[in-house]
């Protein structure tokens, strides 16, 4: 029988997007509440690679991301999803949080996920081939690994996520990671 080890712990991570500039504002503001300091903020990279958003969100599309500096425990991303989707239908409702007046149906748009030393991964609400369910309504999917010091992609990995300047973030959390996971002690290295 194999031995049973708690997971190490992760550098959770926070993807958002949307056409409103205040929209990505609040949501870092609501990131930074839930998870604390904010070890590393991405550009708010143009979002072109596909138009399957933009009946529901509109055009214009920004995607930025964030890391934390805190890690945590790899079994609270239901929570987070569920966290995230919260979000997503309070901002709908009410887009003058943020001070803007929305015709969209789909403000924003809130994934979160993790990075480990080996793969990215993130949460989602719909089941495919390549997810994993977790629990109440959410599934889990390696959207990228790192091997041979590189990010790879697989066949259903987002084409976004291919880009060199997304790896180029990922790569830096990674580096930030690494740094921090030297202080957890690992039972499986004796």
């Amino acid at each position: 029988m194999g031995q049973l080890y708690p997971p190490l712990p992760v550098l959770p991570l926070v993807c958002a997007f949307s056409q409103h500039p205040a929209a990505l504002d609040w949501v870092e503001a609501r990131a930074r509440e839930r998870w604390g300091r904010i070890m590393l903020g991405s550009a708010r990279f143009e979002f072109a690679e596909t138009n399957y958003y933009e009946a529901s969100m509109g055009s214009g599309i920004r995607k930025c991301f964030w890391v934390f500096e805190q890690l945590a425990d790899p079994g609270e991303l239901v929570e987070w999803k569920l966290l995230s989707n919260q979000w997503e239908e309070e901002f709908a409702r009410e887009p003058a949080l943020a001070g803007l007046d929305s015709s969209v149906a789909r403000p924003v748009n809130i994934d979160p996920g993790y990075i480990t030393t080996a793969k990215l991964v993130l949460a989602s609400t719909k089941d495919h081939a390549h997810r994993i369910y977790l629990e109440r309504g959410i599934f889990a999917e390696i959207t990228l690994m790192y091997r041979h010091r590189a990010w790879e992609a697989h066949e259903w990995t987002f084409p976004d996520y291919r880009r060199a300047d997304y790896q180029e973030f990922f790569s830096a959390a990674r580096t930030y990671l690494k740094s921090q996971i030297a202080r957890y002690p690992d039972p499986r290295r004796g």
